[in-house]
């Protein structure tokens, strides 16, 4: 393994090539580690970076927040509700991609929210189209329209390779080391990759050099996502979860809401906790301050051990997924700037009272 190093860059041109911090500088590499079945003390802050209880340490030794920002596509974009959950919720993480078109929006609530840059935890996207010698100057510039030097993390939005790439296995490989460059100049703190299956995993651990730190996939009550989960601990990949509420399908789910109402808290608050109180961070999504401010209000009570292993049996008897792929290969294009096009993959509805 190559050595894994972060240093924070301050007046630096970092995408120039020239680095002039320590190249011994590392980090521990244990990493706090859950099983399926472990449960976290409570805790009523979500002040990632001051309380342990909040935070999960990722193989490189870097702390990354249990629960995030989860940001949707244009239309489900609140500006107001991104500031509200920064400086009155103390969310500290954000989770972006290219594909959403929102980075610019973002980067203008980060500034003015007024929380420190080093205070955050911000992730995005690398859009396939943007695959092979591209992924330096699409990182570039998701870093400018973000506001940033820096990113927490960069992730691999798809294993899918466009049809307009002639050999899929060479230009994953070409990706990967691409990546590899990026975390290696310390332009990126940590590299990740999401929607991954472990045949996609074990692609890169053949080939690549560094580990993904993190694979970020769909996760709820209604879908476990087990062996990739399982696979991911046995590799020292943290899983990380997304659509924590599957979309709001389930909030009205007969058997979540007689839990909210066993422990005194929103349907959404049981799906939220159950996911965290694992060790897998989740980045739920609203365009609501008041959903928001629901969302982080999940580390003042524990579920009980039973009636965690009573919600993932319910997934287990009927899953639930939400995210379809199928059609990705006809949807792959994207206008230039903070614009997008609607795809069959991740249409919303507006009807729903969560705004999802």
């Amino acid at each position: 393994m190559i050595s894994q190093r972060i240093v924070i860059k301050e007046n630096e041109d970092i995408f120039s090539g020239h680095n002039t911090n320590d190249p011994n500088t590392s980090y521990l590499q244990n990493k706090r580690s859950f099983s399926h079945d472990s449960v976290l003390e409570p805790c009523t802050s979500i002040d990632s970076f001051t309380d342990d209880l909040s935070t999960i340490i990722l193989a490189n030794g870097v702390k990354m927040p249990l629960l995030g920002l989860g940001t949707t596509h244009s239309g489900g974009y609140n500006h107001e509700a991104v500031v509200y959950a920064l400086k009155e919720c103390n969310y500290r993480m954000i989770d972006t991609a290219k594909r959403y078109g929102l980075e610019k929006e973002l980067g203008e609530a980060i500034k003015e929210s007024g929380i420190p840059r080093e205070d955050l935890f911000i992730n995005t996207k690398l859009w396939p189209t943007d695959f092979g010698s591209n992924v330096k100057n699409a990182c570039k510039i998701s870093c400018q329209r973000l506001g940033i030097e820096y990113l927490d993390m960069y992730m691999i939005h798809l294993p899918i390779v466009p049809d307009s790439f002639e050999s899929p296995k060479k230009i994953k490989e070409e990706t990967w080391r691409e990546m590899e460059k990026l975390y290696e100049s310390e332009i990126i703190r940590t590299i990740g990759v999401s929607n991954y299956t472990i045949n996609d995993l074990e692609e890169i651990l053949d080939f690549g050099s560094l580990k993904p730190h993190v694979n970020q996939c769909e996760f709820h009550p209604f879908y476990n996502n087990d062996e990739i989960r399982k696979f991911c601990d046995g590799e020292n990949i943290q899983f990380m979860g997304y659509c924590p509420l599957a979309k709001g399908t389930i909030l009205y789910e007969p058997e979540i809401l007689k839990l909210a109402q066993k422990y005194q808290k929103s349907s959404a608050q049981i799906c939220i906790k159950w996911s965290i109180q694992q060790g897998i961070p989740a980045i739920p999504k609203s365009r609501k301050s008041e959903r928001v401010e629901e969302n982080c209000q999940v580390f003042d009570f524990d579920i009980s051990q039973e009636d965690m292993e009573f919600i993932k049996k319910l997934g287990e008897a009927r899953p639930k997924k939400v995210m379809n792929f199928d059609n990705i290969q006809n949807n792959f294009n994207l206008p230039d700037g903070n614009g997008r096009e609607v795809s069959v993959w991740d249409r919303v509805t507006e009807l729903h009272p969560y705004g999802y």
